[in-house]
């Protein structure tokens, strides 16, 4: 076995199928609670593991969207660091050791609050980024 088999074998989606994946996510959390937090179409409109595996088969931003929710609400693994961050979900490695806790509970009105906290916190970060440090002319100097 070779050392990238072992690494990925640290990983709960290793082995895992997008079928499997999918129907606990539904068993535990359900269609409204998955629409809510991932605003796809496929969990939306008369939802089924079915038609959502064919479009998360098609679509791979929407399959690492899924992956990266099965990992973090359902697993609830720690975030990927920063060299991991822009791997696929399915490439990352956690160490050895860490193991999946109990899935996160989740309502719509809790989703939707963190959903509220997260643009905020960006509407934020983006005003200040235009209002500090920087100069308003686009760094040319008037005379």
């Amino acid at each position: 076995m070779t050392l990238e088999q072992q690494l990925l074998q640290n990983n709960p989606l290793h082995g895992l199928s997008l079928e499997k994946m999918l129907t606990e996510l539904v068993d535990h959390y359900g269609w409204e609670i998955l629409d809510t937090a991932m605003r796809m179409n496929c969990f939306n409109t008369k939802p089924s593991i079915a038609s959502s595996v064919k479009y998360l088969k098609k679509t791979e931003w929407a399959r690492e969207k899924v992956e990266a929710f099965y990992l973090s609400r359902f697993k609830r693994m720690p975030r990927a660091s920063e060299a991991e961050f822009e791997l696929p979900p399915r490439m990352r490695t956690f160490a050895h050791g860490i193991s999946p806790k109990t899935p996160m509970e989740l309502t719509v009105e809790s989703i939707l609050l963190s959903q509220a906290k997260a643009a905020s916190a960006h509407k934020e970060r983006s005003n200040s980024g235009r209002n500090g440090g920087g100069r308003s002319n686009g760094g040319r100097s008037r005379r």
